[in-house]
Protein backbone atom coordinates (compact mmCIF):
# COMPACT_ATOMS: atom_id res chain seq x y z
CA UNK A 1 0.00 0.00 0.00
CA UNK A 2 0.77 3.42 -0.93
CA UNK A 3 0.61 6.63 1.14
CA UNK A 4 -0.11 10.19 0.07
CA UNK A 5 2.08 12.49 1.61
CA UNK A 6 2.05 16.20 2.02
CA UNK A 7 5.04 18.48 2.52
CA UNK A 8 4.32 21.80 3.81
CA UNK A 9 7.14 24.79 4.12
CA UNK A 10 8.42 22.68 1.00
CA UNK A 11 10.59 24.87 -0.23
CA UNK A 12 12.33 26.23 3.32
CA UNK A 13 15.63 24.11 4.31
CA UNK A 14 13.86 21.77 6.38
CA UNK A 15 10.97 21.20 3.69
CA UNK A 16 13.79 20.93 1.12
CA UNK A 17 15.44 17.67 3.15
CA UNK A 18 12.35 16.18 3.62
CA UNK A 19 11.66 15.93 0.12
CA UNK A 20 15.17 14.36 -0.25
CA UNK A 21 15.44 12.67 2.77
CA UNK A 22 11.38 10.69 1.59
CA UNK A 23 13.16 9.76 -1.86
CA UNK A 24 16.45 8.74 -0.76
CA UNK A 25 14.86 6.08 1.90
CA UNK A 26 12.12 5.50 -1.06
CA UNK A 27 9.09 5.73 1.60
CA UNK A 28 6.25 3.90 0.61
CA UNK A 29 4.32 7.31 -1.30
CA UNK A 30 1.99 6.90 -4.10
CA UNK A 31 1.68 11.11 -3.97
CA UNK A 32 3.72 13.40 -2.71
CA UNK A 33 2.39 17.28 -2.70
CA UNK A 34 4.39 20.47 -1.75
CA UNK A 35 2.81 22.93 -0.08
CA UNK A 36 3.82 26.22 0.89
CA UNK A 37 2.48 29.83 1.48
CA UNK A 38 0.63 31.83 -1.83
CA UNK A 39 3.90 33.39 -2.44
CA UNK A 40 5.80 30.30 -3.08
CA UNK A 41 2.33 29.31 -5.41
CA UNK A 42 3.80 27.58 -8.58
CA UNK A 43 7.34 27.44 -7.90
CA UNK A 44 9.08 23.75 -8.45
CA UNK A 45 10.81 21.73 -5.93
CA UNK A 46 13.02 18.36 -6.31
CA UNK A 47 11.92 15.28 -5.51
CA UNK A 48 14.56 12.65 -5.63
CA UNK A 49 16.80 12.82 -8.87
CA UNK A 50 14.05 12.73 -11.66
CA UNK A 51 11.14 14.35 -10.47
CA UNK A 52 9.58 17.73 -9.69
CA UNK A 53 7.10 18.96 -7.65
CA UNK A 54 4.70 22.58 -8.39
CA UNK A 55 4.47 24.09 -5.15
CA UNK A 56 0.37 24.48 -3.85
CA UNK A 57 -1.07 26.64 -1.37
CA UNK A 58 -1.32 25.58 2.04
CA UNK A 59 -3.81 27.92 2.66
CA UNK A 60 -6.51 26.53 0.66
CA UNK A 61 -5.21 22.84 0.51
CA UNK A 62 -7.72 20.29 0.51
CA UNK A 63 -6.14 17.53 2.87
CA UNK A 64 -8.71 14.87 2.23
CA UNK A 65 -7.29 11.40 1.24
CA UNK A 66 -3.87 12.81 2.63
CA UNK A 67 -2.41 9.63 5.12
CA UNK A 68 0.63 11.60 6.36
CA UNK A 69 1.86 15.43 6.67
CA UNK A 70 5.34 16.31 7.30
CA UNK A 71 5.36 19.89 8.59
CA UNK A 72 7.77 22.84 8.62
CA UNK A 73 6.61 25.95 8.09
CA UNK A 74 7.01 28.47 11.45
CA UNK A 75 4.94 27.77 14.49
CA UNK A 76 2.29 30.02 14.22
CA UNK A 77 1.52 28.39 10.46
CA UNK A 78 1.28 25.17 12.16
CA UNK A 79 -0.99 26.55 14.78
CA UNK A 80 -3.39 27.13 12.05
CA UNK A 81 -3.73 24.62 9.43
CA UNK A 82 -2.82 21.24 11.51
CA UNK A 83 -6.08 20.94 13.14
CA UNK A 84 -7.70 21.23 9.58
CA UNK A 85 -5.44 18.63 8.17
CA UNK A 86 -6.10 16.32 11.12
CA UNK A 87 -9.97 17.30 10.72
CA UNK A 88 -9.85 15.87 7.37
CA UNK A 89 -7.97 13.02 8.09
CA UNK A 90 -4.49 13.58 8.02
CA UNK A 91 -1.79 12.79 11.00
CA UNK A 92 0.29 15.44 10.94
CA UNK A 93 4.22 14.95 11.95
CA UNK A 94 5.12 19.02 13.23
CA UNK A 95 8.73 20.31 12.95
CA UNK A 96 7.81 23.34 14.63
CA UNK A 97 8.31 24.28 18.17
CA UNK A 98 4.06 24.57 18.45
CA UNK A 99 3.25 21.29 19.58
CA UNK A 100 6.43 20.17 21.48
CA UNK A 101 5.60 20.52 25.12
CA UNK A 102 1.69 19.66 24.27
CA UNK A 103 0.89 17.05 27.06
CA UNK A 104 -1.42 15.51 24.45
CA UNK A 105 1.09 15.60 21.53
CA UNK A 106 4.19 12.53 21.50
CA UNK A 107 8.02 14.17 21.54
CA UNK A 108 9.73 11.46 19.74
CA UNK A 109 12.99 10.70 18.78
CA UNK A 110 12.61 7.44 17.55
CA UNK A 111 15.84 5.84 18.50
CA UNK A 112 14.53 6.80 21.92
CA UNK A 113 11.56 6.58 22.85
CA UNK A 114 9.15 5.15 19.27
CA UNK A 115 6.71 3.67 21.85
CA UNK A 116 5.10 7.68 21.93
CA UNK A 117 4.36 7.13 19.00
CA UNK A 118 1.17 5.90 19.48
CA UNK A 119 -0.01 8.52 21.21
CA UNK A 120 -0.60 10.63 18.08
CA UNK A 121 -4.76 9.49 18.20
CA UNK A 122 -4.62 11.96 21.30
CA UNK A 123 -4.84 14.69 18.44
CA UNK A 124 -3.82 13.51 16.07
CA UNK A 125 -0.64 15.48 16.10
CA UNK A 126 3.26 13.67 16.64
CA UNK A 127 6.13 16.40 17.42
CA UNK A 128 9.37 16.73 15.96
CA UNK A 129 12.19 17.81 18.80
CA UNK A 130 14.56 20.75 18.98
CA UNK A 131 17.25 19.96 16.43
CA UNK A 132 19.58 20.59 19.14
CA UNK A 133 17.77 17.92 21.70
CA UNK A 134 17.15 15.56 19.05
CA UNK A 135 21.03 14.45 19.26
CA UNK A 136 21.56 14.70 22.44
CA UNK A 137 19.14 12.64 23.56
CA UNK A 138 19.97 10.17 21.18
CA UNK A 139 23.41 10.12 22.58
CA UNK A 140 22.35 9.79 26.43
CA UNK A 141 19.71 7.17 25.64
CA UNK A 142 22.18 4.22 25.55
CA UNK A 143 24.12 5.75 28.43
CA UNK A 144 21.27 6.34 30.72
CA UNK A 145 19.92 2.74 29.93
CA UNK A 146 23.67 1.54 31.36
CA UNK A 147 23.35 3.83 34.37
CA UNK A 148 20.85 6.28 35.14
CA UNK A 149 21.85 10.01 34.16
CA UNK A 150 21.06 12.01 37.49
CA UNK A 151 22.34 15.77 35.30
CA UNK A 152 23.42 17.24 31.95
CA UNK A 153 25.43 19.90 31.55
CA UNK A 154 25.49 20.92 27.69
CA UNK A 155 26.83 23.93 25.75
CA UNK A 156 25.84 24.10 22.23
CA UNK A 157 28.03 25.29 18.98
CA UNK A 158 24.67 25.78 16.50
CA UNK A 159 25.29 26.26 12.41
CA UNK A 160 23.30 29.43 11.17
CA UNK A 161 21.07 26.86 9.46
CA UNK A 162 19.11 26.06 12.21
CA UNK A 163 17.93 30.03 11.84
CA UNK A 164 16.70 29.33 7.94
CA UNK A 165 18.66 30.16 4.20
CA UNK A 166 18.46 34.17 5.59
CA UNK A 167 20.83 33.27 8.51
CA UNK A 168 23.10 30.98 5.82
CA UNK A 169 22.88 33.46 3.55
CA UNK A 170 24.11 36.21 6.34
CA UNK A 171 27.19 33.96 6.86
CA UNK A 172 27.84 34.11 3.83
CA UNK A 173 27.61 38.33 2.79
CA UNK A 174 29.19 39.05 6.20
CA UNK A 175 31.87 36.63 5.19
CA UNK A 176 32.31 38.28 1.96
CA UNK A 177 31.61 41.75 3.32
CA UNK A 178 34.78 41.53 5.22
CA UNK A 179 37.42 40.52 2.78
CA UNK A 180 36.43 43.64 0.60
CA UNK A 181 35.81 45.83 3.43
CA UNK A 182 32.17 46.33 3.52
CA UNK A 183 30.15 47.57 6.74
CA UNK A 184 28.98 44.40 8.97
CA UNK A 185 25.82 46.36 9.32
CA UNK A 186 25.13 46.57 5.26
CA UNK A 187 24.89 42.46 5.93
CA UNK A 188 23.37 41.91 9.19
CA UNK A 189 19.65 41.23 9.18
CA UNK A 190 19.01 38.23 11.20
CA UNK A 191 21.00 37.49 13.86
CA UNK A 192 21.72 40.33 16.73
CA UNK A 193 25.46 40.96 16.26
CA UNK A 194 27.87 40.02 13.43
CA UNK A 195 28.12 36.12 12.55
CA UNK A 196 31.00 35.90 10.48
CA UNK A 197 33.85 35.19 12.27
CA UNK A 198 32.35 35.71 16.07
CA UNK A 199 29.97 33.37 17.88
CA UNK A 200 26.89 34.30 19.41
CA UNK A 201 25.35 32.92 22.73
CA UNK A 202 21.99 34.11 22.28
CA UNK A 203 19.70 31.94 20.29
CA UNK A 204 15.68 32.47 20.29
CA UNK A 205 14.11 34.87 22.91
CA UNK A 206 15.61 35.48 26.43
CA UNK A 207 13.43 34.37 29.14
CA UNK A 208 12.72 36.17 32.26
CA UNK A 209 15.30 33.17 34.15
CA UNK A 210 17.78 34.63 32.43
CA UNK A 211 17.73 31.65 30.01
CA UNK A 212 17.16 31.49 25.82
CA UNK A 213 14.18 29.78 24.71
CA UNK A 214 16.69 27.59 23.48
CA UNK A 215 18.10 26.64 26.44
CA UNK A 216 14.81 25.98 28.15
CA UNK A 217 13.78 23.84 25.24
CA UNK A 218 16.80 21.29 25.45
CA UNK A 219 15.81 21.15 29.43
CA UNK A 220 12.07 20.58 28.93
CA UNK A 221 12.39 18.16 25.86
CA UNK A 222 14.87 15.84 27.40
CA UNK A 223 12.52 15.54 30.14
CA UNK A 224 9.66 14.67 28.27
CA UNK A 225 11.40 12.25 25.91
CA UNK A 226 14.10 10.85 28.15
CA UNK A 227 13.16 10.88 31.83
CA UNK A 228 11.47 13.54 33.65
CA UNK A 229 13.76 13.08 36.59
CA UNK A 230 16.90 14.26 34.79
CA UNK A 231 18.37 17.74 35.65
CA UNK A 232 19.62 19.99 32.24
CA UNK A 233 21.25 23.25 32.18
CA UNK A 234 22.14 24.40 28.74
CA UNK A 235 24.41 26.95 26.86
CA UNK A 236 23.54 27.63 23.65
CA UNK A 237 25.80 29.55 20.89
CA UNK A 238 25.23 29.74 17.42
CA UNK A 239 28.30 29.86 15.36
CA UNK A 240 29.55 30.46 11.61
CA UNK A 241 29.07 27.19 10.38
CA UNK A 242 26.70 26.82 7.65
CA UNK A 243 25.36 23.04 8.35
CA UNK A 244 25.91 20.99 11.54
CA UNK A 245 25.46 21.00 15.39
CA UNK A 246 28.00 20.46 17.75
CA UNK A 247 27.78 19.87 21.47
CA UNK A 248 29.64 19.44 24.23
CA UNK A 249 28.08 17.26 27.15
CA UNK A 250 28.93 16.75 30.38
CA UNK A 251 26.81 13.94 32.60
CA UNK A 252 26.40 12.92 36.06
CA UNK A 253 25.50 9.33 36.36
CA UNK A 254 24.22 7.80 39.86
CA UNK A 255 26.41 4.95 39.79
CA UNK A 256 29.72 4.67 38.03
CA UNK A 257 30.17 4.51 34.55
CA UNK A 258 33.83 3.74 33.07
CA UNK A 259 35.13 4.89 29.70
CA UNK A 260 34.91 1.58 27.94
CA UNK A 261 31.78 1.07 29.47
CA UNK A 262 30.04 4.27 27.68
CA UNK A 263 32.19 3.88 24.41
CA UNK A 264 30.55 -0.04 23.94
CA UNK A 265 26.91 0.95 24.61
CA UNK A 266 26.75 3.57 22.09
CA UNK A 267 28.58 1.66 19.61
CA UNK A 268 25.89 -0.68 19.72
CA UNK A 269 23.09 1.45 20.03
CA UNK A 270 20.63 2.55 17.00
CA UNK A 271 21.30 5.76 14.66
CA UNK A 272 25.17 6.09 16.41
CA UNK A 273 28.77 6.20 15.15
CA UNK A 274 31.66 6.71 17.86
CA UNK A 275 34.74 8.08 16.15
CA UNK A 276 36.94 8.22 19.04
CA UNK A 277 40.57 8.13 18.60
CA UNK A 278 42.62 9.88 21.06
CA UNK A 279 45.17 11.14 17.66
CA UNK A 280 44.95 14.14 15.65
CA UNK A 281 41.93 13.42 13.94
CA UNK A 282 39.98 11.17 16.03
CA UNK A 283 36.70 13.12 16.21
CA UNK A 284 33.81 13.89 13.94
CA UNK A 285 33.26 17.88 13.88
CA UNK A 286 30.36 19.64 11.88
CA UNK A 287 32.11 19.61 8.46
CA UNK A 288 32.67 16.36 8.72
CA UNK A 289 28.83 15.37 9.36
CA UNK A 290 26.96 17.40 6.89
CA UNK A 291 24.88 15.27 4.58
CA UNK A 292 25.04 12.93 6.75
CA UNK A 293 22.26 10.68 8.47
CA UNK A 294 23.76 9.54 11.89
CA UNK A 295 24.88 11.15 15.43
CA UNK A 296 28.51 11.03 15.77
CA UNK A 297 30.07 10.50 19.22
CA UNK A 298 33.63 11.43 19.70
CA UNK A 299 36.04 12.47 22.93
CA UNK A 300 34.56 10.42 25.23
CA UNK A 301 36.22 10.51 28.90
CA UNK A 302 35.81 10.44 32.42
CA UNK A 303 35.02 13.85 34.67
CA UNK A 304 37.50 13.85 37.55
CA UNK A 305 35.72 16.57 39.08
CA UNK A 306 32.34 15.17 39.81
CA UNK A 307 31.33 11.54 40.84
CA UNK A 308 30.46 9.30 38.30
CA UNK A 309 31.27 11.98 35.65
CA UNK A 310 31.51 11.79 31.72
CA UNK A 311 32.08 13.77 28.73
CA UNK A 312 31.36 13.42 25.58
CA UNK A 313 31.28 15.65 21.97
CA UNK A 314 28.35 15.00 19.91
CA UNK A 315 27.99 15.90 16.21
CA UNK A 316 24.72 15.96 14.01
CA UNK A 317 23.52 17.45 10.41
CA UNK A 318 20.75 19.32 11.97
CA UNK A 319 18.75 19.56 8.77
CA UNK A 320 18.77 15.90 8.82
CA UNK A 321 18.78 14.12 12.19
CA UNK A 322 17.88 17.38 13.65
CA UNK A 323 15.20 17.72 11.73
CA UNK A 324 14.12 16.26 8.19
CA UNK A 325 15.48 12.61 9.10
CA UNK A 326 14.18 12.40 12.06
CA UNK A 327 10.57 13.25 10.84
CA UNK A 328 10.78 10.98 7.99
CA UNK A 329 11.52 7.67 10.64
CA UNK A 330 8.83 8.72 12.49
CA UNK A 331 6.58 8.46 9.38
CA UNK A 332 8.25 5.02 8.95
CA UNK A 333 7.10 3.80 12.31
CA UNK A 334 3.78 5.39 12.38
CA UNK A 335 3.35 3.46 8.71
CA UNK A 336 5.12 -0.01 10.27
CA UNK A 337 3.25 -0.21 13.69
CA UNK A 338 -0.36 2.06 13.53
CA UNK A 339 -1.37 2.97 9.74
CA UNK A 340 -1.47 -0.59 8.00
Amino acid sequence: MGYKVAVVGATGNVGREILKTLAERKFPADEVVALASARSVGREVSYGEDEVLKVADLATYDFTGTDIVLSSPGARVSAEFAPRAVEQGAVVIDNTSHYRMDPDVPLVVPEVNPEAIGEYRNKGIIANPNCSTIQMVVALKPLHDLARIRRVVVATYQSVSGSGKDAMDELFNQTRGIYVNDPIEKNREVFTKQIAFNVIPHIDVFMDSGETKEEWKMMVETKKILDPAILVTASCVRVPVFIGHAEAVNIEFESPVDEDQAREALKAAPGIIVVDHRIDEGYVTPAECAGEDAVYVSRIRSDPTVDNGLNIWVVADNLRKGAALNAVQIAEELIRSYLK
